[in-house]
This record gives structure tokens, sequence and C-alpha cells, in this order.
């Protein structure tokens, strides 16, 4: 099994710090996006290995115990040791804490084996890493799904050794949101399953910004517009929809449109405002005519 560097893979130095990594995190996220890159294969594996690597230091556990394995495996490199890294001591399957006991959780390949290797017990509760846990445990297991996914609910396929569901994603879902399988965690000393909590990572969008169940948006018109006023098509997770501009609208004002923000995760019906700041584009080149009128209106000629 290969080691792999979370830290090379953000970007970032050892002791950056958790502002930075957000920050490095979403800027890759969205250059990676799959909406952004449809159809490249290169992009979706390069986004499955940015999520991993922040689902690993952006969590404080993950990130302690990778820093102790990173620590361990720099010094088996530098000493040159023969035969191969021991491995074994790091390792969450079973023998070490509790874990949800299936190969490729979803089926999709999300998480490497590094990854399900080292920290598919990270999760669970009442266990340490090398110890089994002696009470029943829930395990938790991270998911990561796109805003459009939070917006309209998903669906993920939960595939194990002897057990295959569909579990339901509910819209308005957040980044933290937990969802409950029952029975798809780990076995408890009575040999029954335990509960399995998926958590939910929403990943960043090229288009919009959340800020609760607000949506945050830009808008790019030409100059003409925003001084005599028109229209222009806004994109919203619902679809499009013609925003009005008023004469002698000013750069980076801000509109309101109200209910295309995300729905509420009590009550779906309920949905939160979008806020389209507006960019006005100065055009590089002109015509003859529209120059003369422009310095007509300066009061030039």
């Amino acid at each position: 099994m290969d080691y792999k560097d979370y830290y090379k893979i953000l970007g970032v130095g050892r002791k950056a710090g958790t502002d930075e990594i957000k920050r490095a995190y979403r800027k890759l996220a969205m250059q990676y996006h799959p909406d952004r890159n449809p159809g490249n294969k290169h992009a979706e594996e390069r986004f499955k290995e940015i999520n991993e690597a922040y689902q690993v230091l952006g969590d404080r556990q993950k990130r302690a115990r990778y820093d102790q394995l990173g620590d361990s495996y720099s010094r088996w490199q530098r000493n040159g040791a023969p035969g191969n890294f021991n491995w074994d001591q790091w390792s969450a399957r079973p023998g070490g804490a509790q874990q949800v006991d299936f190969d490729d959780l979803f089926g999709d390949g999300m998480f490497s084996d590094f990854f399900r290797s080292i920290f598919g017990g990270m999760g669970a509760a009442g266990g340490t890493p090398g110890r089994r846990a002696r009470t029943p445990a829930h395990a938790t297991q991270p998911v990561a799904i796109t805003l459009r996914e939070a917006y309209n609910g998903a669906t993920r396929l939960l595939q194990g050794r002897q057990r295959r569901a569909e579990v339901k994603l509910p819209p308005g879902a957040r980044s933290g949101t937990k969802v409950r399988v029952p029975g798809g965690g780990p076995p408890g000393p009575d040999g029954q399953p335990s509960d399995l909590y998926l958590v939910l990572e929403v990943t960043p969008d090229p288009l919009f910004e959340r800020d609760g169940d607000d949506l945050r948006a830009q808008v790019n018109v030409d100059v003409f517009t925003a001084i005599l006023g028109g229209e222009a098509p806004v994109e919203t997770l619902a679809g499009k929809v013609i925003l009005t501009i008023p004469p002698a609208t000013q750069p980076e004002q801000v509109f309101r449109i109200g209910g295309r923000g995300m729905p509420h995760l009590k009550d779906p019906q309920v949905k939160g405002d979008l806020y389209v700041r507006l960019k006005v584009q100065i055009p590089r080149q002109l015509t003859a005519r529209q120059k003369s009128l422009l310095e007509q209106a300066a009061g030039r000629k």
C-alpha cells in the first residue's frame, strides 16, 4: 500500500492552520469540481483525492493520527530499513477500532485503500486505535455531496459483503449533517450490528456560495445594460430566472431573488434567498458610433 501525502495534495505545509487548509481545499475543489469538468476522468479522480485529503487534514483527530503515521513513515525512509513498512500497526481493520465493515461503502471508490485502512475506525465511538471497544458503538463515515445534491436531496448505495441498501440524503443538508443508517455499523458485544452515521460534506460549487439557507452568486452585464436598464439571465439551482436591471444600476449592486436559495433541512418547502451581485463588464473595443455617443453623453462634443 502506498503512503498518501495529503499535505502535498492540498499544496499546504505541515504546519498549516485550519483556515489555510480550508481555503486550499475550496480553491482546488472548485477547480476540479465535476460540474466544471464534465466527462473529465482525470479531474474526477483529482476531485476525489482532494476531498479525501480534506477529510483527514480538516479533522483534528484524523490529522493527529496522520501526522504520527507520517513521522513514523519518514523515519523508516531515512533509516533505509529493509523490507516493507509495517502498516499493521496503523491499520484500523479488525483488531483495531470499530469500523464500518464495507469494502467499498458506496461502490464508487470515493476513498482510497490507504484512507479506509488507516482511518476506517476513526469515527467510531467508544474505541481507540489498537483496542476493541467494549460497549456498543456507532460508526461514522464521511460522504461528499455536491451543492446540487444538497439542494435536491440524493441517494447513495450502501454496499457491503452481506448487505445492500439505498440511503436517502435529505434536501437542505449542510456540511456536518448526519444521516443515520440503522444497523449499518459494526457488531456490538451481542453480535448485533450498531448504527452507521453518514457525515455529509458539501463540496464547494463553482457558481454559488452558501450562507446558511441563502445562496450568493454573481451575474455579468455590459455597461450599457447597467446604464440604460434591461434584463439578465441568472442561473439558480432550480433553473434560470430573468433579473430586471433598473437604469443607472451601480457596479457591485446586490439583488435579492426570494425563495431561490437552499431548502430548510427540517422543512424543504421553505427555501432561503439568492443574492446576486452585479458585475459590470466594460467593452474593450467600441464602434465609432458607440464612441461618438459616449463622448456626446460625457459632454466632449
